[in-house]
């Protein structure tokens, strides 16, 4: 090969060469430009993680010195991690349902408590000590700057943070713990069965079983310790106070509610007075004695006593008690009438058989309103009852301006005022009526002598009777009728009163005065009225027919006709007169037929047939002895419509009624 030729190839290796060398340029040129962008960053990023990995840059002697200060801060920081690890160690169980394992549960709750408290009382002294420690290295300058600020960064989150150090934990499993309270109160809480008719046997079992009871207790342990007591008492109350409710709900209470406008009298809600002593006995001797029972059971431990006596106030007043209370004053705010004395009576001795329990149950604090509201309505009562039975006597007296009965019968008054005294001074009032009385004397801080507060104000009324009824008898203007009056008057007094309470009040010489005096007036009755007609068919004259037959004749006329017109003026006259009694009715007529009948028997067989002959004789013979018996025989009967009409209250019985809306209409005008 020439030297040409050499030349050329060793240009073109050169030109390969440089042609290579300048792609390879190109290549990395190229690889640069992209690798400017993670340069940078690296750039960027270097000093800190020169920082991280170099943080501590001091000599080897100034690092000895700091060790111990870096241990102390670090020790309690692990302890507060390894507590925090262990918290939540205990979520998967106490998100759990408590009821499988209540004792477990409440224990795992105690230990986060307990853990929480640890966390609380140390979070803030490791994360204090750690800030020192990075002020000592800052100072000193033993640790990269940046490091420092990177720490002092993480340190300031963990003091400005506001989470719960549980992420929530015991607020869930407090929440689980309330349900669990309620749940348990629900279970095992159920209505009293019974009736508006049945009230006194159904008598309340144990509210809650024993392991129940013990259980709600421990749930409130916990629930107190977290300050969650207002919570279960609510739902406490909430549940109780359902129940209540639901057990009374059966008696149907609505009566409760009745107004004064509601009603004319007394007597119009007379039954329920008499169901509303029988519910409050048996809502506050067996539902509420019960809810006490149980409240103090089991908030006994929740703190002082006005914690548990405030939860069965309130479940009191849901209960009702105050609707009771104020329907009893309701009663107290009727009409003045005799009747509604005995129902203020009959209030009185349900409270007062009910005043201990009240004064145990509602005592506190808690149930100031029922105390008051107890308070009042038994003031009530009790001046009620005084004013109405010490008016009593003022009425009567004012009765005595009225005229009397036109027919001679026994005034209702009086029929009304001596069956209502032996109310008064039967078993069911007389302790109760005494016992108000004495409340009120003492009250007014007046002297009395207790056996004889009722005895001696019904012995004035009984007095005051009798002076009404001399008064009555002068307003006749028929001396007769007045007689019959007083006949009347004497022997219901004998007879209606004898064995009772207000006989035995009087007693039996009173008694049998009475008696004495109603045979006086009837000896006069007799004597003054139908006693004087035997005399008109006289047998003067008649005996030997001494003026002849036609002679004879014309006095047996004038005789008969005399006795008829006397006979018929007095039996029309009386035949509108009423004696009241039926024994002292028959014994009258038989007198008044003993008294004629006889006589006219006799008169008309001897002498009859002197005049039956004459075409006149039914003019002169009018009646037979039979009819004259008979007519005789139904006189003073009862008027319908007019007689007095009371129901009895027997010694072994219950009231069976009221009066008769007559009867009670003139009985109320007493009061």
């Amino acid at each position: 090969m020439d030297l040409d030729s050499r030349s050329i190839e060793r240009l073109s290796a050169a030109r390969r060469s440089l042609r290579a060398n300048l792609d390879r340029s190109l290549a990395i040129s190229s690889a640069l430009s992209r690798s400017t962008p993670r340069l940078a960053d690296i750039r960027t990023r270097l000093p800190s993680l020169e920082a991280s990995v170099r943080p501590i840059r001091a000599h080897r002697d100034a690092l000895a010195s700091v060790g111990p200060h870096i241990d102390r801060a670090v020790g309690p920081a692990a302890a507060v991690l390894k507590v925090f690890d262990a918290v939540h160690g205990l979520e998967p169980s106490l998100l759990s349902d408590p009821r499988h394992d209540l004792p477990a549960y409440l224990s795992l709750l105690k230990r986060l408590q307990e853990a929480l408290r640890f966390l609380s009382d140390n979070c803030a002294l490791a994360v204090q000590w750690l800030d020192d420690i990075v002020d000592y290295l800052h100072d000193h300058s033993l640790a990269d700057s940046r490091f420092l600020s990177s720490l002092n960064h993480s340190l300031l989150s963990l003091k400005s943070t506001t989470s719960p150090l549980d992420g929530g934990l015991l607020e869930v499993a407090l929440g689980k713990l309330l349900s669990e309270f309620r749940r348990l109160l629900e279970e095992h809480t159920v209505p009293l069965p019974m009736s508006s008719s049945n009230t006194t046997s159904a008598i309340a079992p144990s509210p809650l079983p024993v392991p129940v009871v013990a259980q709600l207790s421990a749930i409130l342990d916990r629930m107190i310790a977290n300050d969650r007591l207002g919570l279960c008492v609510s739902a406490y109350i909430d549940v109780r106070g359902s129940n209540v409710r639901a057990s009374l709900r059966a008696l149907d209470l609505d009566y409760l509610a009745i107004s004064v406008t509601d009603f004319d009298d007394v007597q119009s809600i007379e039954p329920y007075i008499d169901r509303w002593g029988r519910h409050l006995e048996f809502s506050v001797k067996h539902l509420l004695e019960a809810e006490y029972k149980l409240c103090s059971d089991v908030f006994e431990r929740a703190g002082p006593p006005e914690v548990w006596t405030g939860c069965f106030a309130e479940i009191a007043a849901q209960a009702g008690i105050l609707a009771f209370l104020r329907f009893g004053k309701t009663v107290t705010d009727s009409k003045k009438d005799p009747i509604k004395l005995l129902k203020l009576l009959d209030i009185f001795s349900s409270l007062n058989k009910l005043r201990l329990d009240f004064n145990r149950l509602f005592g506190g604090k808690a149930c100031v309103e029922i105390q008051n509201e107890t308070r009042d309505l038994v003031k009530r009562v009790i001046e009620g009852s005084c004013e109405i039975f010490c008016e009593l006597l003022v009425q009567v007296e004012l009765q005595r301006q009225t005229p009397p009965p036109a027919d001679g019968c026994v005034p209702k008054l009086v029929s009304f005022i001596t069956d209502y005294c032996n109310r008064l001074l039967g078993e069911d009032y007389r302790p109760v009526l005494k016992h108000v009385l004495i409340i009120q004397s003492t009250w007014k801080r007046e002297k009395f002598q207790e056996n004889l507060l009722v005895d001696d104000a019904v012995l004035n009324i009984v007095k005051a009777l009798e002076a009404n009824f001399e008064t009555w008898s002068k307003g006749y203007q028929d001396p007769v009728l007045s007689y019959l009056f007083m006949m009347n008057m004497h022997w219901h007094f004998y007879k209606h009163l004898k064995g009772t309470k207000l006989g035995e009040l009087l007693g039996d010489p009173k008694l049998r005065e009475h008696e004495q005096y109603k045979e006086y007036y009837s000896v006069y009755y007799l004597k003054e009225s139908w006693g004087k007609l035997p005399s008109l068919l006289s047998r003067e004259g008649l005996i030997l027919f001494s003026g002849g037959r036609a002679t004879a004749r014309d006095l047996v006329k004038k005789r008969l006709k005399a006795f008829n017109e006397t006979f018929d003026e007095m039996y029309q006259k009386q035949s509108n007169w009423v004696i009241s009694d039926k024994e002292l009715r028959e014994k009258t007529c038989q007198l008044v037929i003993q008294t004629i009948v006889p006589v006219y028997r006799s008169y008309m067989q001897n002498y009859g047939p002197l005049v039956e002959q004459d075409a006149s004789a039914s003019k002169y013979a009018k009646y037979t002895a039979q009819a004259l018996e008979k007519m005789l025989g139904s006189l003073f009967q009862l008027k319908p419509g007019k007689s007095a009409s009371f129901r009895v209250r027997h010694s072994n019985d219950k009231v069976n009624g009221a009066l008769t809306s007559q009867y009670h209409r003139s009985a109320s005008a007493v009061i």
